[in-house]
């Protein structure tokens, strides 16, 4: 009876961590119907190596678009005076610093 009991919540416990741990694969983010109509849009023909070397690629291009859009924020934050090699321990306020005189010269100029 306490081997049952045992293997029956070890499988429990088991099923509910798979559970867990598989439901934010399904998820979908923001960019998932971008991703799901562009899949739609290649023709059926394409071999399983194909799909994945495009796939690769755009993957690709978003990484590279990730890091432009990053390093041209942190490009802006440096222009407004923020300095990220300094071991400064106002960090957090010298950055919010930055943040608000680089929002500020982007209303300006609008």
């Amino acid at each position: 009876m306490q081997s049952t009991i045992s293997k029956l919540t070890l499988a429990a416990a088991t099923a509910a961590f798979l559970i867990g741990v598989t439901a934010p694969a399904f998820a979908q983010d923001a960019s998932a119907p971008a991703a799901t109509t562009a899949q739609s849009a290649e023709p059926a023909s394409l071999t399983k190596a194909e799909k994945r070397k495009q796939a690769r690629a755009q993957h690709k291009a978003e990484r590279k678009a990730a890091r432009a859009k990053n390093n041209a924020e942190l490009k802006k934050l440096e222009d407004a005076g923020y300095k990220p090699a300094n071991n400064d321990p106002n960090y957090p306020q010298n950055l919010q610093n930055a943040e608000k005189k680089a929002a500020g010269a982007a209303g300006a100029s609008q």
